[in-house]
């Protein structure tokens, strides 16, 4: 499943890595946007297949952040 961005943001925080098991509502970034941090949870179970960003990295809306498989 590709995790996208839903607003114009900055990448602040990767909490995961390439790898990595995640569940259901788990924290896989966080996102600045207009100066308020906003985590982004996991949809689902899985694995991180792909990360497309680093920290500092601007995004536009439904840019690509990450794959979990």
């Amino acid at each position: 499943m590709d995790i996208k961005a839903k607003m114009p943001s900055t990448i602040d925080t990767l909490k995961v890595s390439v790898g990595q098991a995640v569940k259901k509502g788990e924290i896989l970034c966080i996102l600045e946007a207009m100066k308020m941090k906003n985590p982004l949870p996991s949809p689902q179970d899985g694995t991180v297949a792909s990360i497309a960003v680093a920290v500092g990295d601007r995004v536009k809306p439904g840019g690509l952040i990450m794959v979990i498989e």
